[in-house]
């Protein structure tokens, strides 16, 4: 036998052992579901080189170990959430309140967030409207303003957030600044990032890329912080939909306007936002922040009920889609949901169909154009058994309906960045806010009926005529949903 044969021979058996190590590592991957399992090992026996390729870049989700034990760090020597105080436990002690008690119970799990009580929250009328309210905030801070945003766009709305932070970094005003690496990278790269550092405004990139070949070794390159968080002078803070940019939305203008809806908080909520904020803020900076949860948030004395519900690739896996079925199965008489993004894992799908089957009234909007038409494709594959089972599709015609909101009996709403797709159950840092109120809800109702009167109902009869290439399309891409 020659040296090239000998050469030959051995480079094959070290690839055919390192094909069966991947093969290995992806069966015995801890916190995936089978379907998981399958497709990678099918992925990576049937194109070995770009399923091994494939499986380093996105099979696994790793953040890196240092950012890991760092933020593990973090969070620990975080002030712990205080038990619940009287008026909280007063608020929960109606026969109303009380049968929703184990949806906050399942939320205090995630995060150690109990319900608090005392707030006050109001419904922004839309997304100018949304900025404006956080502008006009963060030029009345006294204190400190801290905020949190996936995508922030060096556009009309991003600027007015960049002048009213300069503004309040010159009133000494202690203003922090994170964005995420990959979606607010144009503000990263701009003139207005380095004017806010130069002029007094802490700023911080959350996941940065840096160099892609790199970033693969330090952690997988698509994990993201999709988190919008706002917090001024620990009491006031905001949630929902919202990124810093214009509704026109100019990086995918063809889509818009982007849809969203942005809810402020004033009360004990914020503390929580604050713990968030504070656990990204001194995972990626070495500055010790706790001093703004040392001191007690003040509350109002007739307010509702709301707690923070904060996920990630380092929370507990599946926390996300535990949320959104068990709020699906608490619905008895009504399920309003609004979701640009759906790629359910089984478990979801399957309490979604069933919330209709028990005879609850059960509508999900989307969009009727996605941004990605991938995902737009993924979804439609899940609307034949959606509508056998009772559930009312609809798909939103006047531009992208961004909002990710859902709604149960009139008494409960969910409202944040999550989507209802794998990303936001797996890969995403996200943050919602779970809230018990009437008059709130009923505010967030009237938007989700707002948002019904310019979108059109999608029938069994519209379904069944797809073309067989439609369906093709659609089944063949949500294929690989337990993939991506």
């Amino acid at each position: 036998m020659s040296a090239n044969q000998i050469l030959i021979l051995a480079g094959t058996l070290l690839f055919g052992l390192l094909h069966i190590g991947f093969v290995a590592r992806a069966i015995l991957r801890p916190h995936r579901e089978p379907a998981s399992r399958f497709a990678w090992v099918v992925v990576i026996v049937v194109l070995p080189v770009i399923g091994i390729l494939a499986y380093i870049l996105v099979g696994e989700t790793n953040i890196g170990r240092y950012r890991t034990i760092k933020l593990r760090r973090v969070l620990a020597d975080l002030p712990a959430m205080k038990i619940p105080d009287e008026a909280t436990q007063v608020a929960f002690s109606s026969a109303n309140a009380a049968k929703y008690a184990h949806l906050f119970h399942l939320g205090h799990s995630i995060n150690g967030f109990y319900p608090v009580s005392g707030n006050q929250a109001q419904l922004m009328h839309d997304s100018n409207a949304a900025i404006d309210a956080i502008v006009a905030d963060i030029d009345a801070a006294i204190e400190h303003v801290h905020l949190i945003f996936y995508i922030w766009l060096p556009d009309h709305n991003g600027l007015k957030i960049v002048d009213a932070l300069l503004r309040a970094a010159a009133r000494k005003v202690a203003c922090r600044a994170m964005v995420d690496g990959l979606g607010s990278r144009t503000m990263i790269a701009s003139k207005y990032w380095a004017s806010m550092r130069a002029n007094g405004v802490q700023v911080a990139t959350a996941l940065p890329i840096g160099n892609p070949l790199l970033r693969v070794v330090r952690g997988r390159i698509d994990l993201r912080n999709h988190r919008k968080i706002v917090v001024i002078d620990r009491h006031i803070t905001y949630c929902g939909s919202q990124n810093c940019a214009d509704p026109e939305f100019l990086i995918k203008a063809s889509f818009a306007p982007w849809v969203d809806a942005l809810i402020r908080f004033d009360g004990p909520i914020a503390w929580q936002n604050q713990h968030l904020f504070a656990s990204d803020w001194m995972a990626q900076v070495d500055e010790d922040i706790t001093r703004y949860l040392q001191q007690p948030v003040p509350r109002h004395d007739h307010g509702l009920v709301a707690q923070v519900i904060g996920t990630g690739p380092t929370a507990r896996h599946s926390a996300m889609p535990e949320v959104f079925a068990t709020l699906m199965f608490a619905a008895r008489r009504e399920l309003f949901i609004t979701t640009p993004y759906y790629v359910p894992d089984e478990a979801m799908q399957a309490a979604l169909c069933a919330t209709a089957l028990r005879g609850v009234a059960t509508t999900i909007i989307f969009p009727a154009r996605n941004d990605s038409w991938i995902v737009g494709a993924a979804s439609r594959s899940y609307y034949a058994d959606l509508l056998a089972a009772g559930v009312r599709i609809f798909e939103y015609q006047g531009g992208l309906l961004h909002t990710k909101s859902l709604t149960v009996d009139g008494d409960i709403t969910l409202i944040g960045s999550a989507n209802m797709d794998r990303r936001s159950f797996e890969l995403n840092y996200e943050n919602n806010i779970l809230f018990y109120d009437t008059t709130l809800t009923a505010a967030l109702r009237e938007r989700q009926a707002s948002y019904l009167a310019r979108s059109s109902e999608v029938t069994p009869d519209q379904v069944s005529q797809w073309s067989v290439g439609r369906r093709l399309l659609n089944n063949g891409v949500a294929m690989f949903g337990p993939i991506l």
